[in-house]
């Protein structure tokens, strides 16, 4: 038995809206972006992840995460519900149930999955017919300076994310876009035209 979250499951709705799947290296804003597209577009749906960790002060189940036991999601796993996962710390699961993404695209809405290159993969593979999106630095110092402006990670931290971003970056030409992140405007404006928003 899968995992639902929504029981208004009409297959027969018509998706308006592909799933927009975004990567982008550590540092290289992102976050800003989509926070300044969900202003704009109150059509977007920003995908609400599955986790087996337990909530934190004020999170609410459904809105922050999906809170679901090791044996609910681990189940879900073995059915198929899921559009990608992972191990994160080697602690907790963490994954995209694909019924999140069904339900957006069955009230009309966009939805948008923001996720690390790996997962991007194992999306491409559940549903290829997703819209993926690179987003990239301005260069690589840029992306080195913006890391470290941050202040909010050691030495150690910023070299691993420098170490994965340069496999992200190698992988730019997997995706279906790549979009230069040097104004943010400008990334948002690029970015709902290439998803049919505006």
């Amino acid at each position: 038995m899968g995992v639902m979250i929504d029981d208004q499951h009409h297959s027969s709705a018509p998706d308006r809206f592909p799933l927009t799947v975004i990567v982008g290296p550590s540092g290289v804003g992102k976050g800003t972006v989509l926070k300044r597209l969900v202003q704009l577009y109150p059509q977007i749906d920003l995908s609400v992840s599955a986790t087996t960790r337990p909530p934190r002060d004020g999170e609410i189940n459904g809105i922050h995460y999906h809170f679901l036991s090791r044996e609910a999601f681990e189940e879900a796993i073995a059915a198929g519900d899921f559009l990608e996962w992972a191990t994160v710390h080697g602690d907790h699961f963490y994954g995209t149930l694909r019924t999140t993404v069904e339900n957006a695209q069955q009230k009309g809405r966009a939805p948008v999955l923001e996720i690390d290159l790996d997962g991007a993969r194992q999306v491409r593979k559940a549903m290829p017919q997703a819209l993926f999106i690179f987003i990239a630095p301005p260069s690589w110092e840029e992306l080195e300076k913006r890391l470290r402006g941050r202040g909010s990670e050691t030495d150690a931290q910023i070299e691993r994310r420098l170490l994965t971003a340069r496999t992200e970056m190698a992988a730019q030409d997997e995706f279906n876009h790549v979009i230069v992140n040097d104004e943010v405007d400008d990334t948002v404006s690029q970015l709902a035209h290439i998803m049919q928003l505006a």
